[in-house]
C-alpha cells in the first residue's frame, strides 16, 4: 500500500480529524500531526487576515516533496493538505501528518515534510497588517 494516503491544496477549511484518520496504520508506534494556524502577528506588526494562492503545479510539487520524504523515512502512512483562498486569524493554514514504527521517525519525518512544503511548494502568503500594509510571504511561510 502507498504510503502518501492524503495530499491536497484545497480552498475549503482543512480537517484535523481527516488528516489523522488518513495516517492510521497498525504498523505505526508513533504519529506525528502538525497544524498550522493564522497567527495574530508576524515581524513584530499586527496581522489583521491573510490569503493564499496557490500555483498550478502546486499539488504536484507537493506529491514530489511527499516522496522524497516517505523515500527518506520508514514512514507507514503520510498526509499533508494547505488551503488557499483568504483565511482569518485561528484559521489552520496547512496539516501535515506521519505515521512511523517509532516515534522519533515520525518526529523527523513530519519536520522535514513541512520544512519542504514550505520551503519548496509554491504555495504564496499575503499578509494584511492592521496599519493597511500588506506584504507577500514565498512558498508558504
Amino acid at each position: 500500500m502507498d504510503a502518501i494516503r492524503l495530499l491536497g491544496i484545497r480552498d475549503s477549511p482543512l480537517s484535523v480529524d481527516e488528516v489523522f484518520a488518513a495516517v492510521g496504520d497498525v504498523s505505526a508506534g508513533g504519529t506525528t500531526l502538525f497544524v498550522g494556524t493564522v497567527r495574530d502577528h508576524d515581524g513584530g506588526k499586527p496581522v489583521v487576515k491573510l490569503s493564499y494562492s496557490a500555483h498550478p503545479t502546486a499539488e504536484a510539487e507537493l506529491r514530489r516533496v511527499a516522496e522524497k520524504v516517505a523515500a527518506d523515512f520508514p514512514v507507514s502512512a503520510l498526509a499533508a493538505v494547505h488551503r488557499t483562498g483568504d483565511l482569518s486569524l485561528g484559521d489552520i493554514a496547512v496539516i501535515v501528518a506521519v505515521a512511523c514504527p517509532h516515534r522519533q521517525e515520525a518526529f523527523q519525518a513530519a519536520r522535514r515534510l513541512i520544512d519542504d512544503l514550505k520551503s519548496e511548494v509554491p504555495i504564496w502568503k499575503h499578509q494584511m497588517f492592521a496599519d493597511g500594509t500588506t506584504e507577500w510571504v514565498g512558498a508558504c511561510e
